[in-house]
């Protein structure tokens, strides 16, 4: 990919179909609110796990650009953290823990890599989550989907500062078992004492076994990326959700079959479904306060016509 120098300040979107994301619609409409003057954003795609060195060129542009400010990362956050952390002048304490980075930006001249997941996915988490959920119910957690999403997620709910509510238990199921393998180390070193079981499903009818085993109340999140950066669920329709169960899907736009499945069986399993959205707003606000250097408020009133300009912005 030939990278052009920007002409005016630009902000990054790195996935892998960003010009469907209401982002591009929302941002230059936050623009115009948080007075960013003519920053313009600019989406960069590449296929799931592309080859590293395409990774390295774009962060290397980004980096050398006077003008290109950082980017929020998506879909890539391992691989391309594992493709160019060299290039990285700083990494903030999220990333180290995580090797994940969803958030570029520049300080003094130098490139800093975040991981805004596990304070973005908190706050999402944190909205819809009654207040001492799992110590209440004694639910679990099922996150399908061993990449970046799930790594913060889990580190939020498994917490030791959590106390007892946190899930009595945790799996996480994914498609290959390289990324398994990587984050029972993560969680290993974490040692935070929630046990955990880690599900090879290659296939979809093994999300529906893993599920059919969870307590009722249970949270299942969909953190495949199926949906959004590739059709599908990673359960079938014939999957059943825990009885008075959360069902997260972190997608807000694509084909949401996971979703759906969920709204079929809400009436007849009680349960409380909950889509993207307010994860898209905090994880897109976070990036955008350390990338521009300023304070966006993430609760109240502020926060709230921040999220109904999006709303509007997204409809144009």
């Amino acid at each position: 990919m030939t990278y052009q120098p920007a002409t005016q300040p630009t902000f990054y979107f790195i996935g892998v179909t960003t010009a469907k994301s209401s982002i591009m619609r929302v941002f230059p409409a936050w623009a115009r609110h948080l007075g960013l003057k003519d920053a313009v954003i600019k989406g960069m795609d590449f296929p799931l796990h592309a080859d590293p060195q395409a990774y390295r060129e774009a962060v290397s542009f980004i980096k050398q650009d006077p003008l290109s400010l950082g980017a929020l990362v998506t879909t890539h956050k391992l691989d391309l953290f594992k493709a160019a952390r060299d290039l990285f002048d700083e990494i903030d304490p999220h990333a180290q823990a995580m090797n994940e980075t969803s958030c570029l930006s520049k300080r003094d001249g130098r490139l800093v890599c975040h991981a805004k997941d596990p304070i973005s996915s908190g706050l999402a988490i944190d909205n819809f989550l009654p207040r001492d959920y799992f110590e209440r119910t004694g639910a679990e957690l099922m996150s399908m989907g061993a990449g970046g999403s799930t790594i913060a997620i889990t580190w939020h709910l498994m917490r030791p500062e959590r106390g007892s509510d946190r899930p009595s238990r945790v799996v996480v199921t994914n498609r290959s078992q390289p990324r398994l393998d990587e984050i029972r180390r993560f969680h290993e070193s974490l040692n935070f004492g929630v046990p955990v079981d880690y599900v090879l499903a290659d296939r979809p009818e093994l999300n529906d076994e893993a599920m059919a085993k969870l307590k009722p109340g249970s949270l299942v999140i969909n953190a495949t990326g199926l949906g959004k950066d590739a059709p599908g669920s990673p359960l079938t329709d014939a999957g059943v959700f825990p009885e008075r169960g959360i069902a997260w899907d972190l997608n807000y736009r694509g084909d949401l079959v996971f979703l759906d499945q969920a709204n079929r069986q809400k009436a007849a399993r009680h349960l409380q479904v909950e889509d993207g959205w307010t994860y898209f707003i905090h994880g897109w606000t976070q990036v955008i306060a350390e990338v521009f250097h300023i304070d966006i408020p993430t609760s109240g009133p502020a926060f709230d016509e921040i999220s109904r300009i999006a709303i509007e912005a997204a409809k144009s």
